[in-house]
């Protein structure tokens, strides 16, 4: 009470104050504060203890990451002869490759789609199938959680969605907003994209999970479904292109074959013809070579563009080069005890001497002084 009456007596009149006056407050406020060291003492243990038992309480992570590059022959050239030109001109737009020049390997990722699609893939851990969501559920414990929805129990998931029949149109419902749940924690909680450096073309994807086999598992499958959907996704039009060609040059073949045949089939047709009636085999036959003429060379083209095509396709298809991929056992990411124990002694101090620094002022407003 004695350095209470000190604090407010070193006053001037309201609205005056000198450097002096402040000092001497702040110096009583220290010593005040130095008085109640025991109450700081015992809430900074108290907040230290809260720090270490929820570090405790807290599982650790296991990581599996996957770092891979890729080379996309087209892009990379296009870009270089840019930047060539750009170089001429005095200007210059750096280099990269393709993909990574923007953020949507990161939304591919990320995406319900992918993620939802890993989920639902099938993976053998010790010798037992299971799919990936099936596991993701029993390590977290959410059939816990569901004990008293039944419904929720009952959920069964598999590899194909079957959204045709009537009778499970409820169960679809239920099933796609449990997925849904379940993957907004997965990019909230588990899913790390990002690149190795700024300057590299180099991504890293990580996850992280309390169960080692699930996080290895998804990482894998993960990585292997983005990927095969941005390559199908690239040449996918390519693709089709040397599809359609290759079908219409089988299809000039065999009209082109058949034509010959043709032909041949004339000649052994009329072995002893009438040579006044010459009109019986040479007609059929020049219009039967005719037409394997012409779909002689229609085909050479056709073939040409069929294999300038193919060199396209093999253009455009980027190359995925996996640098590293999780292997057993994972690292692991502990919550540090000893970090949450200093930071909960820390908190515990301040918000004490906050509490007691707030009482002390009050006291003196209350006091009108």
């Amino acid at each position: 009470m004695a350095i209470e009456n000190q604090i407010n007596k070193t006053t001037l009149p309201r609205d005056e104050i000198s450097l002096r006056d402040l000092v001497l407050k702040v110096r009583t406020l220290i010593f005040y504060l130095w008085s109640k060291w025991l109450i700081i003492g015992i809430i900074s243990l108290i907040g230290g203890t809260i720090g270490f038992f929820y570090a405790k309480s807290k599982p650790q992570l296991f990581i599996a990451s996957t770092t891979f590059v890729l080379e996309d022959e087209k892009s990379g050239k296009n870009l270089g002869n840019l930047a060539c030109l750009a170089s001429m001109a005095g200007v210059d737009i750096g280099s990269g490759g393709g993909i990574f020049q923007s953020d949507n390997i990161f939304q591919l990722y990320k995406s319900r789609t992918m993620l939802t699609k890993t989920l639902l893939t099938m993976v053998e851990i010790d010798g037992k199938k299971e799919l990936l969501v099936d596991r993701y559920i029993s390590f977290n414990q959410l059939r816990t959680n569901w004990a008293q929805k039944p419904e929720l129990l009952q959920l069964k998931f598999s590899e194909n969605d079957v959204k045709d029949t009537v009778s499970k149109v409820k169960n679809t419902r239920l099933r796609d907003s449990i997925l849904g749940v379940i993957v907004t924690n997965i990019n909230n909680n588990n899913l790390i994209v990002d690149k190795v450096d700024k300057n590299l073309n180099a991504i890293q994807v990580d996850i992280k999970a309390a169960d080692e086999n699930f996080a290895k598992c998804f990482n894998d499958e993960l990585v292997k479904n983005v990927n095969e959907f941005y390559i199908s996704t690239k040449t996918q039009k390519t693709l089709q292109n040397v599809k359609i060609l290759q079908h219409k040059a089988d299809s000039v073949k065999a009209v082109m074959h058949g034509a010959i045949y043709a032909a041949v089939a004339i000649n052994d047709a009329t072995p002893n013809l009438n040579p006044t009636r010459q009109v019986q085999r040479v007609a059929p036959v020049q219009r039967a070579q005719f037409s394997a003429e012409t779909n002689r060379a229609i085909l050479t083209e056709m073939v040409k563009n069929l294999e300038l095509t193919k060199m396209s396709l093999l253009k455009e298809t980027p190359l995925i080069q996996v640098i590293d991929e999780p292997i057993y056992p994972l690292p692991v990411k502990a919550v540090s005890k000893k970090i949450y124990l200093i930071l909960g002694i820390i908190g515990g101090a301040f918000f004490s001497i906050l509490v007691l620094t707030i009482n002390i002022l009050y006291k003196k407003i209350i006091s009108g002084e």
